[in-house]
């Protein structure tokens, strides 16, 4: 079978797009896998732009069609931010999930509540040589103060979504998959994967 590599080092990113990927008939591979060490710059203005980033550096580095997401919490409260920076937004070195959540739980004291929120990601998919294809994702929720569940990654245990009464992390992997962000920018990335790797269409 044909490989398509993930183009990342995150170990949460790689599980849930791994999860999604699993029906298809391509082997979905990791850097690791490859023994490739490599660290990209995500220095774009959108998360479009890193997410080319992150699949073309990897494609290059491979010689495989690699697969990036790049994704971010908005909050409207704090007009949009951490976005981007998400991964990024507490200033401790080398900071972990829940450092950051706490940081985002100080920034929010004291604004009015609810605290409204998206998760948005985008998958960039990209050949070692020729054209970049793009999907994206969104979902609506809201940040809370205490931290449910113990799934997931990142901002999930303080990221609930209203219409189920639950958080990112009280979901199991199929549930979040079929909501999230990244699921959905990973499912509307589907036909174009079919169209890089004619097996997918094959029964």
């Amino acid at each position: 079978m044909p490989d398509l590599l993930l183009a990342s080092n995150n170990p949460g990113k790689l599980k849930e797009i791994k999860a999604i990927l699993s029906e298809i008939p391509i082997d979905i591979i990791t850097p690791r896998q490859l023994n490739i060490e490599l660290e990209v710059a995500e220095e774009g203005t959108t998360y479009k732009e890193n997410a080319y980033i992150k699949a073309s550096a990897f494609a290059a580095a491979s010689g495989l069609i690699s697969l990036a997401d790049d994704s971010g919490l908005e909050v409207d409260v704090l007009d949009g931010l951490p976005g981007l920076h998400s991964a990024r937004l507490s200033r401790i070195p080398n900071a972990s999930d829940l450092d950051r959540r706490c940081h985002l739980l100080s920034i929010l004291k004291g604004k009015p509540k609810p605290w409204t929120a998206c998760f948005r990601s985008v998958v960039a998919i990209a050949a070692p040589v020729g054209e970049v294809f793009y999907s994206e994702g969104i979902c609506q929720g809201e940040i809370i103060s205490d931290e449910r569940g113990t799934s997931g990654f990142g901002y999930d245990p303080i990221f609930l979504i209203p219409e189920i009464g639950k958080t990112m992390a009280e979901l199991s992997m199929t549930q979040k998959n079929k909501i999230s962000h990244r699921g959905q920018a990973v499912n509307a990335a589907l036909p174009i994967l079919a169209v890089l790797f004619p097996i997918i269409g094959k029964p």
